[in-house]
């Protein structure tokens, strides 16, 4: 696969994403400006989710619920008047990696399906719980009274703004999943995935290494989270159904597990795709079904991969 093949694809994404708002303004339709904001938050969800499933041979069916946590977290601020981004976005970070450190603790105990089912447990215990809260909206979910504020540095009550901040903030999030992914934890990681034993007989402690690499990625997925509650200004338990979860791995699917900017492509197509589909027939999964299944027998190294290799094939 090749990597300048592989900037070029990228580059041209975050050039595209970079001009959307310019669009919007021409043609007068905020709703694509919407549409792709969306798409680049739960980018930064898919690549949290990357740093431990391609990286670290981690299956998770309870990755969202990290998203919902982070946007409960600012949700309920925002509920006592906590309004400053400052405090809330931190916190949100924080509070999603508490509950990473104890889902992991339990979870990392165990291997294969019994880890992807105690995931999905613990993710629908947190839906649970915040169906349950009736006193922060219940099911109906938890209108965001007031987005985030940053005082006189930044307004994001416009929403060209609030794009160009998830724009910068998924650009840092490759940039620290690529130092992250390329460092001496990056490799023990990568090695703990490919053969655990070997590497616990060299002396890792591979429980300690896969821990961390699972509260970062939930530290991360909260910081999508509280991007959302902004993006939607409503918060809602769905957010954290496995089923989101689900279509998380998608994305690491779709745009090719195991590559730094698979799960940037994969949101995107997976967004678009629903979006397109959605508008031919309300069964669009019908169609979106057949197309994962085909990606993942023939492009095995998602569409980044196989978009990356063709161009490499036709220079």
């Amino acid at each position: 696969m090749g990597n300048r093949a592989q900037i070029l694809i990228v580059g041209t994404i975050f050039l595209g994403l970079a001009l959307v708002p310019l669009f919007a303004e021409l043609t007068q339709t905020p709703f694509y400006l919407d549409l792709a904001r969306r798409m680049m938050i739960l980018a930064i969800g898919a690549l949290s989710l990357n740093l431990i499933m391609g990286y670290g041979g981690l299956i998770s069916f309870g990755h969202a619920a990290y998203i919902g946590i982070g946007a409960y977290t600012v949700g309920i601020c925002a509920e006592h008047e906590l309004v400053s981004g400052f405090i809330q976005w931190p916190l949100a970070i924080l509070v999603s990696g508490v509950f990473a450190i104890i889902f992991g603790l339990i979870s990392l105990r165990t291997r294969g399906v019994y880890f992807i089912m105690i995931t999905l447990a613990l993710a629908q215990m947190m839906y649970f719980l915040g169906v349950s809260l009736d006193r922060y909206g219940g099911e109906d979910g938890l209108p965001l009274i007031e987005r985030s504020n940053f005082g006189a540095l930044v307004d994001i009550s416009d929403n060209v703004t609030l794009y160009f901040i998830v724009l910068g903030a998924l650009v840092l999030s490759l940039f620290f999943c690529k130092r992250l992914i390329n460092s001496r934890f990056g490799m023990v990681l990568q090695g703990t995935r490919s053969n655990e034993t070997r590497m616990k007989t060299i002396g890792f402690p591979t429980l300690r290494y896969q821990l961390t690499a699972f509260v970062i990625a939930g530290m991360m997925a909260g910081f999508a989270g509280a991007l959302l509650a902004n993006h939607t200004d409503f918060i809602n338990p769905d957010m954290m159904h496995w089923t989101r979860s689900g279509d998380l791995i998608i994305m690491v699917l779709l745009g090719g597990m195991g590559s730094l900017a698979g799960p940037v492509v994969g949101a995107l197509a997976f967004i678009l795709l629903e979006e397109l589909l959605s508008g031919v027939t309300e069964y669009w999964q019908l169609i979106f079904g057949p197309f994962l299944i085909l990606v993942v027998l023939f492009a095995r190294g998602g569409l980044l991969g196989f978009f990356a290799d063709k161009e490499q094939r036709d220079g």
